[in-house]
């Protein structure tokens, strides 16, 4: 039972998928009875084949007159057939070389091409996101604003009162001690022989006296 209904699965997924190989050439069939082909006019494809029946007691057989490529087949008794696969296009003529009157055509088409296969359509890429070491995604980077710039100075209104000027303070009068100032050497000397002088004058006026 098992194996039955794996069969059956496997039988309708096989039915699911479609089958893509190319398409196989047709069988067309042409009547040879009651002294005519029937039918008079076919129309097929490059790579298709046509099978003539013989359903007559007269013998009859296939032979073109204006055809691209010619062909003759032998001649048919009752319940024999004979088949020709064409593969060039184009209008074949033929007729019963045994019964003149037996006409008919093969219109042969060109065979279908295939449609080119459709461009297979690409997902857009996607920036991939920066991961920490965790393996969480890191946060998106804030973004960075430009620097506020400073606006101009706004021009004075002339009509607006102007701010009152500023007195100029008076400059700090640093005081400085008064220094003295410096002497002539020669003249310390000068005063020093002086009092040198003067004293040993008066030591020798208090010795005489």
């Amino acid at each position: 039972m098992r194996r039955a209904a794996l069969a059956v699965a496997g039988l309708l997924v096989f039915l699911n998928v479609p089958f893509a190989g190319p398409a196989t050439a047709a069988t067309q069939q042409v009547m040879m009875q009651d002294y005519a082909y029937s039918p008079a006019a076919l129309t097929v494809r490059v790579g298709d084949t046509v099978t003539w029946m013989q359903h007559d007691q007269a013998p009859h057989d296939v032979v073109t007159t204006s055809a691209p490529v010619a062909f003759r087949s032998p001649q048919l008794s009752a319940g024999q057939s004979w088949s020709y696969s064409f593969r060039q296009p184009g209008t074949y003529q033929y007729y019963c070389s045994v019964h003149p009157d037996m006409r008919a055509s093969v219109t042969v088409l060109p065979a279908p091409t295939p449609a080119p296969p459709k461009p297979a359509t690409t997902a857009p890429r996607t920036t991939p996101r920066q991961t920490t070491t965790a393996g969480t995604p890191a946060a998106a980077a804030p973004p960075t604003t430009p620097p506020a710039t400073t606006p101009p100075p706004a021009a004075t209104d002339p009509a607006a009162p102007a701010a009152p000027a500023t007195e100029p303070q008076p400059a700090v009068q640093q005081a400085t001690a008064a220094t003295p100032a410096t002497l002539d050497p020669m003249l310390l000397v000068a005063g020093l022989v002086t009092g040198i002088a003067v004293l040993c004058l008066l030591l020798l006026s208090s010795r005489r006296a």
